[in-house]
Parts: C-alpha cells; structure tokens; sequence
C-alpha cells in the first residue's frame, strides 16, 4: 500500500508563491512513491469552522475525510502580519472533526510545514506558528520546514522552482514526511496507543 501524503494551502490569490511551493513539496513527495492529493486555495475557500455545528459541506467533508486516510500531510501558508493566513488556520481547524477517530487528529503522522513571505521575519514566524500547530495536533512536524522569502525571485514564469536553496528545502520537506511515513508503517508498535 503505497503512502498517501495531503497538502493543504495557499492564498486566494491564483498561481500565488504559496501553492507553487506546496506543489513542489508534493511533486518531491510523489517522486518518492507517495500519492498526493492538493487541496488549493479554492479547495479551502471553506466555512468558518464552528464544531458546535455538525453540518459539513461537500468541500469540508472532502478534506475530513482525506485527513483521516493520510499517512502525512504538509502544510504551506502565506506569512499574514507575522503567522499563519485564516485561511489556512481555518482548514486546520477541521481537523478537530478527528478528535473522536483512534488515533485522534493528526496523532503520530508526519507533517511537513512551508511558509511564504515578503522577508525573513516574517517567513521564520509563520514557520514556527505551523509547527506548534502541527504539534497541537498531535503530528510529528518533520525536522526540516522550509521558510521561502519572496524577497526574491523564487519561481519562473511557469512556477517552476528557480531558487536552489528553497528548491533543496522544498523537496526535502516532502521527501522527509514520505520518509517518516513509511518508518511509522513499518514500526507497528508506534500506533499502538
């Protein structure tokens, strides 16, 4: 059974830095033997998440039920004044529709984390705000996030990776939770709770 990786963001902007990077991440991923499946910004253009209420639209069962099947998941978000864009934070915050599942949220999966901003500050941020999330969630965030600092050129026309040094962490991101992935299968005792 091959490992089944999800990448969840982006901007409401089309074609922005934010999804040419996660596609990148997942393109590493696939090259590695995964299966991917995106979920874009238009894939996250979701309701506001609100548990009290259990009605769900085909849009937010879609990416619940993904989650659920997913050996690994990585994570790419804008950086918005210094953290993570609501959009984003929104999408995660389905994952609470986990909590009663066995194991709850993302327990024991990999989870990669890719944030893009206009600077290094705020890059480095939002990198980290992803990465408590990711713990919170109970995942296992891989020991490599790649920070992109659009400050740059980063990507060609056709978003192609132009930059080597975000190329080298973008793939690495995406191989490493394939890696992870495949370790935690392979070692049954760790999904044992």
């Amino acid at each position: 059974m091959s490992i089944f990786v999800v990448g969840l963001g982006g901007t409401t902007r089309e074609n922005s830095s934010t999804e040419k990077a996660l596609r990148a991440s997942l393109a590493a991923a696939e090259r590695a033997g995964a299966e991917t499946l995106l979920f874009g910004a238009d894939d996250l253009d979701l309701p506001m998440y609100a548990p009290e209420r259990p009605d769900r639209t085909s849009s937010a069962l879609r990416l619940v039920d993904a989650l659920r099947r997913c050996d690994g998941l990585v994570v790419a978000s804008p950086g918005y004044h210094g953290t993570l864009s609501g959009l984003v934070k929104n999408a995660l915050d389905y994952i609470e529709d986990l909590r009663d599942d066995d194991p709850p949220y993302l327990d024991g999966r990999a989870v990669g984390t890719i944030a893009c901003a206009y600077g290094w500050p705020a890059t480095i941020h939002t990198l980290a705000a992803l990465r408590s999330v990711a713990h919170a969630l109970r995942g296992w965030p891989t020991p490599m996030g790649a920070g992109v600092n659009t400050a740059g050129e980063v990507f060609d026309e056709q978003g192609r990776v132009i930059d080597d040094k975000s190329q080298m962490q973008l793939e690495l991101v995406g191989r490493q939770v394939v890696e992870f992935a495949r370790m935690r299968r392979a070692m049954p005792q760790l999904q044992a709770n």
